[in-house]
């Protein structure tokens, strides 16, 4: 019995005996996703991996295809369940599933046919396992974890696995066996971990096909080639470099349509540096400095950090910058040290700042305009986020009267006195901003505040109209969206930003966020800022590289409006693939530019880009830097 051994090395595979009979221990979990697939084999000798998507009267056929051996390849077939049921294939056996792909991809297959191993249709299952060893059991390959057929990393990671056991075993005892385990785990999962998310990723894609089929074909093909993360616009161009210049090229000709503007096509610039429009506004590129919270103002009026903060960062080359939420009124404010657009002084204090940065660098600015809610009243952040103030607080409202944390205040219920209050209060702010000269408008309907509580079903629990369905739930804050549309001038864009999901049980969901731009798009919305989370305390959010852009591509495919892509993206060359692949058309960088207020100048310098410097600073012109 396994009791007898010194080690058992549990490497059975996907249906691992060994793990199955221990599932107590290892604590296994399965994602099951929703596509069907089918491993064949071919004669075809292919001579690299190939994709190949086919349309038919039943819906959208992929194939994976590559050599493992010489004169013979695997040949994978893959469709949405909905293709595969429409195709008869539920009902299906292994002889007429063959038959049935050997007609549909005769072409293809060059005359070569197919061959069968037990070639039944499944249901892929991405395994994670809690933990990989217990006592003197140990699991390695797909009785551990598994990853998406797409990245072909299967038969890599149990190698790797076994290598890194044997290593951690050389010259062990009985005695030190679980530190010799225990090492093997440390050692593997994080690089198991992370190829699983780029995995992840990459079956999303295929699930998804549907949705870029109408793309041009050659941003299709990059949006293929880099759906996983691991290959970016800069890798692949180290690759092939002349596929990336077509894709440049043609990203700039788009860009020269869209905006009216001329934009070099025999030399195209990255991406990041083609222009944007949007209604009259010009952007000179896609880099926008995300709104963020500073908690420095003085009863809502911005001073010398903001004027600073906001002013470096565009004379640092962006081409849009965000004010931090600015509250539409004293009561809406999130913390005492929250900046607003409620008194007659704050619209000289912001106009200095929008003065300032029209006349020393080339971006346009946008005020963003929000509302608290239910997660006003609460301390500067560095004090503890979220956390409400101890004295000197205020009345607080929200959809529903339910608190962000457990002791944190009750929000009174809003009646239709305040949303009316409330919608004059954004109309108010949009005129103020208007005479302060800002470039573009951002209403926050994202993260929790007092409009984003009425979209969330977790924090809307009303039973009049202003609650139960998606649509009763958007009532409120469409009519603000609807009041500040009509007094914002008709040549000035605005955006929204949403919470695409809650990252909670009975949340908000991707689909929803689809239905909330396009009621957004059909009263006017210019481009949708796609963020999410941060509705509810209990929230499990799944970080990762660029972890919301998937939303941001989801709505602009599905939706048809433009978008911003938030969250995670720090490196040029992520924002070029995003922007190359059609993901979305700006992307918002928050801590990046923290970190670095000359994010776009320095990305113009790696990239060997030329961005002119403000007059003052003419003799960086030829400047080298050298940073070792």
């Amino acid at each position: 019995g396994y009791t007898a051994a010194d080690l058992v090395v549990g490497a059975d595979g996907f249906s691992s005996a060994v793990r199955r009979q221990f599932s107590d221990r290892f604590r296994p979990t399965v994602d099951w996703r929703t596509n069907k697939y089918v491993w064949l084999g071919t004669t075809r000798p292919f001579p690299a991996f190939t994709f190949y998507f086919k349309r038919t009267p039943h819906g959208l056929w992929r194939v994976h295809a590559y050599q493992y051996e010489p004169g013979r390849s695997t040949f994978i077939v893959e469709a949405t369940e909905t293709t595969w049921r429409a195709a008869g294939m539920d009902r299906a056996d292994e002889h007429s599933t063959l038959a049935f792909c050997e007609a549909l991809f005769r072409e293809e297959l060059e005359g070569h046919r197919l061959l069968n191993n037990r070639s039944l249709w499944r249901s892929f299952g991405t395994l994670r396992t809690e933990r990989w060893h217990s006592q003197n059991l140990v699991l390695l390959g797909d009785a551990a974890h598994t990853a998406h057929f797409s990245v072909g990393s299967g038969t890599k990671l149990a190698m790797e696995d076994a290598i890194a056991l044997a290593q951690a075993l050389g010259g062990v005892d009985r005695h030190g066996l679980p530190a010799a385990l225990e090492a093997y785990e440390a050692e593997r999962r994080p690089a198991v971990e992370s190829l699983q998310r780029a995995a992840q990723v990459s079956l999303q894609w295929f699930e998804d096909t549907e949705r870029y089929m109408d793309s041009e074909p050659l941003q299709f093909a990059f949006n293929l080639l880099t759906r996983s993360l691991r290959i970016t616009h800069d890798n692949l161009k180290v690759r092939d470099p002349q596929f990336v210049e077509r894709v440049d090229r043609w990203v700039a000709g788009r860009a020269a349509e869209q905006c009216g503007v001329a934009v070099p096509q025999q030399r195209p610039p990255p991406p990041l540096f083609t222009p944007f429009r949007l209604r009259d506004l010009v952007l000179e590129n896609r880099v926008v400095v995300s709104p963020m919270c500073q908690y420095s103002a003085d009863d809502g009026t911005p001073n010398d950090w903001h004027l600073v903060h906001l002013g470096a960062r565009a004379v640092g080359g962006a081409g849009l910058v965000f004010t931090e939420m600015t509250d539409v009124s004293r009561e809406g404010r999130i913390s005492p040290g929250c900046t607003g657009m409620y008194k007659p002084e704050h619209v000289a204090a912001w106009k200095r700042i929008v003065d300032f940065v029209h006349a020393h660098s080339r971006a346009k600015i946008g005020l963003q305009l929000g509302h608290a809610g239910r997660k006003g009243a609460t301390r500067l952040a560095w004090e503890g986020m979220d956390e409400p103030l101890p004295e000197g607080d205020w009345p607080i409202i929200a959809a529903s009267p339910i608190p962000y944390f457990p002791y944190s205040q009750v929000p009174k219920e809003m009646d239709r006195r305040d949303m009316d209050a409330v919608r004059d209060d954004f109309v108010r702010a949009a005129r103020m901003g208007e005479e302060a000269g800002f470039d573009v408008l951002e209403i926050h309907f994202a993260h929790g505040y007092l409009l984003a509580s009425f979209i969330s079903p977790l924090t809307n629990q009303r039973s009049d109209q202003y609650g139960g369905s998606l649509e009763n739930r958007m009532r409120f804050p469409l009519d603000v969206f609807d009041a500040v549309r009509a007094v914002w001038p008709a040549h000035k864009p605005i955006s929204v930003r949403i919470s695409a999901v809650d990252w909670a049980p009975g949340g908000m969901e991707s689909a929803d966020a689809v239905e909330v731009a396009k009621l957004l798009k059909a009263r006017g919305c210019d481009i949708i800022d796609v963020s999410a989370g941060q509705t509810v305390c209990d929230a499990k959010p799944v970080y990762g590289r660029q972890f919301q852009t998937p939303f941001a591509d989801r709505i602009r495919h599905e939706a048809g409006v433009a978008t911003m892509a938030v969250g995670n993206i720090s490196s040029y060359t992520d924002v070029n693939t995003i922007l190359a692949a059609g993901r979305a058309d700006l992307c918002v960088l928050a801590r990046a530019h923290l970190w670095d207020p000359y994010w776009t100048r320095h990305a113009a310098h790696e990239m060997g880009y030329e961005l002119p410097w403000p007059n003052p600073y003419e003799t960086l012109d030829n400047y080298k830097p050298r940073f070792q």
